[in-house]
């Protein structure tokens, strides 16, 4: 009996040490040009090509560590409001945006007329996405994209990525030469992700084809497009900054918190100038992104659509401010 426990006690140690290092091999990703094969099988079942996939991967020699690790330090998160606001609404980038509402008061009148999008807003994002088309991104995006499956943090999201990009070059609206972007794939002067444009991107120039690299009209359409078809609410705003009353509770903070703004003027909450909020049946939340020492804004119903385009409290209060600053 005393061997037995002895035996169990020695089986039980040699477990607990040996076992999470069995585990983790388990994780571990396999060697990446054995992960490119089962990457190949999945997108020939998928219906991309052979000539495609031999052309995509003939350069795929490693994942790229640039791109892993912008996707660990997106400023998104590790700034904060004040920075993120300052670094992308300073005056050359209002009067640049100020400058396209002057050129191109046709095309941007018609995509509003059409998809009630307020212009403002569509100039905002080419702002904030590339400085207005100045900084679309360099690197390739199928090797993006690859190295982010790879990585594994997000690998289901971005494989439909990769498969909605090698069906672009199939398709031929882009060629893998042209197919370049931001680290994690997105394309163009508004940065539309890889499925956004298979699903999203409009002919709006009627021109025949969709080209959201060198159009206007068509990048400014599609935009347009994905935030009508996201629920943007014609005629109402995204939001609004706020003055907090003494005593205010943080705990009301959230956007799970959604109330009529009667709600908030009767705890107190007014406008940046001080002045009693509008009477009105809209509901919004109210949010501290910086913290109850920061700023406060009041957001609505199209608040919540822009941040389907990108899922940053940050990134979406920055477009309405800069929207407002044009």
């Amino acid at each position: 009996m005393k061997i037995t426990t002895l035996a169990a006690l020695f089986l039980f140690v040699i477990f607990s040490v040996f076992l999470p290092v069995y585990a983790h091999a388990e994780t571990e990703n396999p060697p990446f040009e054995v992960f490119l094969a089962q990457l190949r099988s999945e997108a020939l079942e998928q219906g991309i090509s052979e000539n495609t996939l031999s052309r995509a991967f003939a350069d795929l020699k490693a994942p790229k560590p640039r791109v892993v690790h912008n996707d660990r330090n997106q400023p998104e998160v590790k700034h904060t409001l004040d920075a993120y606001l300052r670094n992308r609404t300073d005056k050359a980038r209002i009067e640049t945006g100020r400058q396209m509402l002057e050129n191109y008061p046709t095309w941007l009148g018609r995509v509003e007329q059409k998809y009630g999008i307020p212009r403002k807003i569509l100039v905002s994002l080419w702002g904030i996405e590339t400085n207005y088309g100045k900084h679309t991104g360099s690197l390739p995006v199928v090797q993006s994209l690859t190295t982010l499956i790879y990585e594994g943090r997000r690998s289901i999201l971005f494989k439909k990525e990769l498969f909605a990009a090698l069906q672009l070059v199939d398709d031929g609206v882009i060629s893998l030469e042209q197919m370049r972007g931001s680290w994690a794939g997105a394309l163009g002067p508004f940065q539309f992700m890889p499925t956004s444009v298979r699903g999203l991107a409009v002919d709006e120039d009627k021109d025949g084809s969709i080209d959201l690299w060198t159009s206007v009209p068509d990048a400014l359409g599609s935009a347009a497009h994905f935030l009508d078809r996201a629920g943007w609410v014609k005629g109402q705003s995204w939001g609004r900054r706020v003055k907090l009353p003494k005593g205010f509770d943080p705990a009301e903070a959230g956007l799970k918190n959604r109330q009529p703004l009667a709600y908030w003027r009767n705890l107190g909450v007014k406008t940046a100038q001080g002045r009693p909020l509008p009477r009105s049946e809209m509901t919004a939340s109210l949010l501290l992104p910086d913290g109850p020492s920061g700023s406060a804004y009041l957001v609505y119903d199209n608040f919540r659509v822009l941040m389907r385009w990108n899922r940053s409290q940050l990134f979406a209060i920055t477009v309405g401010e800069l929207a407002n600053r044009f």
